[in-house]
C-alpha cells in the first residue's frame, strides 16, 4: 500500500511539475518573442533616419526613440558603435548586459537574447548588431552599430507565481485523490491476499472445508480457483486417510477382541500342561514350557492391543481418585516381585497424595520399570517426589534410571513408537513393543508429561510428570473426561 500510494504521489508531483514547466516556458517564450519582434521593428524604422558615422548625440537620440517603442514595458535602451556608447535614460549603468553577451552580438552578429536576476527582479536582455545590408542579415559586414534592451520581467513573473498557486492549488486535491484511488486499488488488490491468508491459516488449523470465493478472471481469481481445488483434493485425502486409519484400528480392535476367547481357552490348557510337565519326557516338557511362554505373551499382545485401540477410538477415560502415591508405587513393585530389585527413593507414606487414575498409574510404573529391567541393566532406581510449579500447581515426578548403556541418539526419538525396535535385525523382543506407548497415553490422559533421556553418569532415565490435582483432564481425543462415579 505504500508503494502504491508512492507511486501515486510521484506521478501526481511529477504531472505538475511538468504542467507548471511547459505553462512557464510557454509564458517566458510568448514574451521573449514579442518584445524580441517589437524591438527589431523598432530598430529597422529609425536606422534610415540617423547620418552613419553616429556621433554621440545621434547615438542617446536614437537610444531614446528606439525606447520610446515599448512605453507600456518600460524599455531600457544601450546604443553603443565602437567605443562610444549612450542610454536612453543618461545615467543608467546597464549593469543587467554581461561581457559574454557583448562579445557575442559583435561575433555572431545574430541577435542574442539573455534573462538575468537583479536585485531579486527577472529581466530579460537582447543584443543586435546593425549591418549594412539590414539587421538581419550576417552575410553582409557590420555597421559596427550595436543596440542593447533591457525590459523588466514584473508581469510575467507575475503571471509564473500566480501560476505556480494554480499548480499547487490544483496538486494537493489531485495527490489527496490519486492516493485515496491507489490506497483503494492497493486494497482491491490485497483484500483477495488477506482472503487467501485467512483461509490458509484454516485450513492449517484442520477447517479442511475452508473455500474462497472467486470473482473475476484475474490472476487473483486464478489463484482462488487453484487455491479450492488443492483444498478439495486435500480434504479428500484426508477423508480417505482417516477412513483407512479407522478402519485399521477397527480391524486391530476386532481381532484383538476375537483371539481374547480362544487365547483365554489356552491359557487354560497351557496351565493343566504346566501342572503336568514334570511328569512328561523331556522335549514334551520343553515344548509344552514354550507353548506356554508364547500364549502368556500373545495374551499380553493381545490386552496391549485393546487398550491402544480404546485410545484410538477416544474410548480411554479416567476414574480418578485421591490415592497415596508413595503406597501406589510400593504396592506395583510388590505385586511383580520387583521389591528387592529395585532400588527406590519415595517420600514418607501419605506425604504425597494426588488425583489420578489407580490403575493406570500403576500400569505406568510398571512398564517403565519393565522397560528398565528388560534393556538396561541393573540396579534400576526408581524416584518419585513432589515439584512446585508456578503455573501448573503441585506435580508428582516418578523417575525410573537403568545402569545400562544409554540409549542411542538415533533411536531416542522413536522410543515411545509403536512396536518400534532400535536393532531392525531382532525380529522378536520379550515385550509387544506397546509398553512405552501405552504408557504415553495414560500420562497425556492424566494431562501430564513423559520424556525419555540419558543420564550424565550412565544408563537411560524416563521422567513422567503428572498434575496432582485435577477435576478433569484431556481424553484420548482431546475433549475433557469427567470421573466415573459409579
Amino acid at each position: 500500500m505504500v508503494a502504491f500510494a508512492f507511486v501515486a504521489a510521484v506521478a501526481t508531483v511529477t504531472t505538475g511539475a511538468l504542467t507548471f514547466r511547459e505553462a512557464r516556458t510557454g509564458i517566458l517564450q510568448q514574451s521573449q518573442d514579442t518584445v524580441i519582434e517589437g524591438f527589431r521593428d523598432r530598430v529597422d524604422t529609425l536606422v534610415p533616419n540617423y547620418r552613419f558615422p553616429p556621433g554621440r548625440s545621434d547615438l542617446e537620440t536614437f537610444a531614446a526613440d528606439v525606447a520610446r517603442g515599448g512605453r507600456s514595458q518600460n524599455w531600457r535602451v544601450l546604443a553603443v558603435y565602437r567605443e562610444t556608447s549612450a542610454t536612453s535614460d543618461p545615467g543608467d549603468s546597464f549593469g543587467e548586459l554581461s561581457p559574454a553577451m557583448r562579445g557575442s552580438v559583435r561575433s555572431r552578429r545574430v541577435t542574442v537574447f539573455q534573462r538575468v536576476t537583479s536585485d531579486g527582479r527577472s529581466f530579460l536582455v537582447v543584443g543586435m548588431p546593425v549591418t549594412f545590408a539590414g539587421p538581419y542579415s550576417t552575410a553582409e559586414p557590420a555597421s559596427g552599430l550595436e543596440v542593447y534592451l533591457t525590459v523588466p520581467q514584473d508581469d510575467e513573473q507575475g503571471y509564473v507565481d500566480a501560476l505556480v498557486s494554480a499548480v499547487e492549488r490544483a496538486t494537493v486535491p489531485a495527490l489527496a485523490l490519486a492516493v485515496v484511488l491507489a490506497l483503494l486499488a492497493a486494497r482491491g488488490v490485497l483484500r483477495p491476499v488477506r482472503e487467501l491468508r485467512r483461509a490458509t491459516r484454516s485450513i492449517a488449523e484442520g477447517r479442511l472445508d475452508t473455500r474462497l470465493a472467486v470473482q473475476g478472471t484475474d490472476e487473483l481469481a486464478d489463484l482462488s480457483r487453484t487455491f479450492n481445488e488443492t483444498a478439495e483434493a486435500l480434504e479428500g485425502s484426508v477423508a480417505e486417510l482417516r477412513r483407512l486409519e479407522a478402519g485399521a484400528r477397527r480391524f486391530a480392535a476386532d481381532v484383538s477382541h476375537e483371539l481374547r476367547t480362544p487365547l483365554a481357552a489356552m491359557t487354560a490348557v497351557t496351565d493343566v500342561l504346566d501342572e503336568d510337565a514334570a511328569g512328561l519326557d523331556d522335549d514334551t516338557a520343553t515344548a509344552v514350557r514354550l507353548i506356554s511362554e508364547e500364549t502368556t505373551k500373545l495374551a499380553a499382545l493381545v490386552d496391549d492391543l485393546m487398550e491402544i485401540s480404546r485410545f484410538d477410538a477416544g474410548a480411554a477415560a479416567l476414574h480418578l481418585d485421591d490415592i497415596d502415591l508413595v503406597e501406589s508405587v510400593r504396592r506395583t513393585l510388590a505385586t511383580r516381585g520387583w521389591t528387592h530389585t529395585v532400588e527406590t527413593a519415595l517420600p514418607a507414606p501419605g506425604t504425597l497424595r494426588g488425583r489420578v487414575d489407580p490403575r493406570r498409574f500403576d500400569v505406568v510404573v510398571a512398564n517403565l520399570v519393565a522397560n528398565a529391567l528388560r534393556h538396561g541393566r541393573p540396579p534400576v532406581h526408581l524416584r518419585l517426589y513432589e515439584r512446585n510449579d508456578s503455573e501448573a500447581g503441585g506435580q508428582a515426578v516418578v523417575e525410573v534410571r537403568d545402569s545400562g548403556d544409554g540409549i542411542p541418539d538415533g533411536v531416542l526419538p522413536h522410543v515411545f513408537d509403536r512396536f518400534y525396535k532400535s536393532d531392525t535385525a531382532r525380529a522378536r523382543s520379550e515385550g509387544s513393543g506397546l509398553g512405552l506407548a501405552i504408557t504415553t497415553e495414560n500420562v497425556r490422559l492424566h494431562g501430564g508429561t513423559v520424556r525419555a533421556a540419558n543420564h550424565p553418569d550412565g544408563g537411560a532415565v524416563f521422567t513422567v510428570v503428572l498434575p496432582l490435582c485435577q477435576d478433569g483432564t484431556p481424553d484420548g481425543t482431546g475433549n475433557l473426561a469427567k470421573e466415573d462415579r459409579a
